[in-house]
């Protein structure tokens, strides 16, 4: 598969902090690509650095095979489009209104109907159709995140005539969702992936990543420790070393994909309930907040 973004030898760093170092990766056309870690990894500034937000202290970025700056922000808007991890709007505007915000770099180059189509897809994708009129300040966190989700894919819902590759870069996609829109988001994504864009999305949670990402890459400390398959990747050694759990890994019967199965931090006798005879006693933790008795 055709590389549409990588990262050659990409470092950034914030004074005498070096918070992703020297790391090499590619999003290729066709895939969906999780970019797991611990929190501070690193995840969050690599994907602003490919997405051109964020300035290298060395190496490069290339989009469709040129430096990323040197494409000007029109350019850039019309091949990727990015998912913030906190997505805000300074001002009141409507569902509709906000998803079509992504369409402004196609402003000269589509007609009303293509824009309309656009965003009337991208909602129906992002399950946000029954919005389209409703206040953006109205809608919970879940529902506001799925909105700039659908302005995402309204950015890059129509190809570029010259067939030049597009990437939809997505970070923590499915942090402020119920299950159901976890998967429906993601299983989109890989939709969209299998028409021939290149997606990569930040995860924290490595079922999610095992079940729906051709590769998965591991972020830790700033440095690229791994990349690979959901089978070479997912192992209790790998997750133990760097997150500091005990797991065990399962293959998921449907999918034949692994799946983790956490080790509680806590002894089997607290998962028990009390016995409804006994009389409740105050913990010490409650006697903390109550130490007058």
């Amino acid at each position: 598969m055709n590389a549409v973004l990588s990262a050659r030898g990409a470092c950034v760093s914030v004074g005498a902090c070096h918070i992703v170092q020297n790391v090499d990766l590619d999003v290729r056309a066709g895939e969906l690509l999780a970019l797991v870690g611990p929190n501070g990894a690193g995840k969050s500034t690599l994907l602003k650095a490919l997405a051109g937000d964020i300035a290298l202290a060395s190496g490069g970025i290339v989009l469709n095979k040129r430096g990323i700056a040197e494409w000007t922000p029109q350019e850039r808007a019309l091949q990727r489009a990015v998912l913030p991890q906190s997505p805000e709007l300074a001002f009141s505007f409507r569902v509709w209104e906000t998803v079509e915000f992504g369409r402004h770099p196609h402003r000269g180059r589509a007609t009303r109907l293509e824009h309309n189509t656009a965003i009337a897809g991208a909602m129906a994708a992002a399950d946000v159709g029954q919005f389209a009129a409703r206040d953006c300040r109205t809608l919970s966190g879940g529902e506001a995140h799925r909105v700039h989700y659908a302005r995402a894919l309204a950015q890059l819902w129509k190809p570029l005539s010259d067939g030049i590759g597009r990437v939809l870069l997505l970070d923590e996609p499915t942090s402020s969702l119920d299950l159901f829109h976890q998967h429906a988001i993601l299983a989109k994504a890989l939709e969209i992936a299998r028409g021939g864009m290149a997606v990569m999305t930040v995860l924290h949670d490595l079922n999610l990543a095992a079940t729906y990402a051709d590769r998965i890459a591991v972020l830790d400390e700033g440095r690229l420790e791994s990349v690979g398959s959901p089978h070479e990747i997912i192992t209790a050694e790998r997750i133990g070393t760097i997150w500091r759990v005990g797991c065990e890994v399962v293959q998921d019967p449907m999918t034949r994909r692994p799946q983790v199965l956490v080790r509680p931090r806590i002894t089997p006798g607290h998962l028990e309930l009390p016995s409804p005879a006994a009389p409740a006693t105050a913990t010490g933790f409650e006697s903390a907040l109550n130490p007058y008795g």
